[in-house]
């Protein structure tokens, strides 16, 4: 499979290494300095593009990749608010978009086991919940993609919660979802029941970002070939 990279940074790097390995071919690889090369045969050819880079950027990328005719799997996170606007401008183009908040395998098991445990939680109201998320400090995004992600799991499943809120729980109806930079952690979230008695708590902890790469480099296999707006659920078949 030919394989557009756009954003050479770490978690680029690791994702051509990992596509490699898996036999894949690497076709063009945009950056910060090259962003002419989206028109260009060499990404046209691409049977899909991945793309990790800033959520400033990621919104004009996903459109590039529209534009030229070449799917798109986007790891990029903080750019949500505008995720409505561009499955429409996918489905005017006839386009392909996986997107995912996080593309670890262990992560996406630990979505739906979230989900469940919020299902249980639901009849007990002397349980609060909160969440703590920690990451390296060059992360920009702060709550993390994933905390959200885990957060819209327990709002669709827990009736006395109605929104998420960063740092402070303002009221009673909010999750509160705590941000740590700190090193170079790739990324651990811990989702904490807590009464006057006891907690209840489940966690992920990532031990490298090569999980993520992987997940990536899975997703595009998948994504080559398709139409429309994919997710890890479809490729998990949760």
């Amino acid at each position: 499979m030919k394989i557009a990279l756009i954003g050479y940074g770490k978690m680029g790097q690791f994702i051509e290494r990992i596509a490699k390995e898996r036999g894949h071919e690497i076709v063009s690889i945009i950056d910060i300095n090259n962003k002419e090369d989206f028109d260009s045969d060499a990404f046209r050819s691409a049977d899909v593009a991945i793309e990790f880079t800033r959520p400033e950027s990621a919104v004009g990328n996903i459109r590039q990749c529209f534009a030229q005719g070449v799917p798109v799997v986007c790891g990029t996170t903080g750019w949500v608010s505008e995720k409505k606007t561009i499955k429409k401008e996918m489905e005017a183009a006839n386009a392909t978009l996986f997107w995912a908040s996080n593309f670890s395998i262990g992560v996406n098991i630990f979505f739906e086991l979230n989900k469940q445990l919020a299902k249980m939680m639901d009849k007990f109201a002397e349980y609060n919940v909160e969440m703590t998320e920690i990451h390296h400090i060059h992360k920009l995004d702060a709550p993390s993609g994933t905390a959200i992600t885990l957060a819209e799991g327990m709002l669709e499943n827990l009736s006395r919660k109605t929104q998420w809120t960063n740092e402070v729980e303002n009221a009673s109806t909010d999750i509160a979802i705590k941000a740590v930079r700190e090193g170079e952690v790739p990324g651990t979230h811990i989702v904490k029941y807590e009464s006057a008695v006891d907690n209840i708590t489940i966690s992920h902890e990532a031990y490298t970002r090569q999980g993520l790469a992987l997940g990536a480099v899975v997703a595009a296999e998948f994504t080559a070939g398709k139409k429309g707006f994919l997710t890890m659920a479809d490729l998990m078949k949760f």
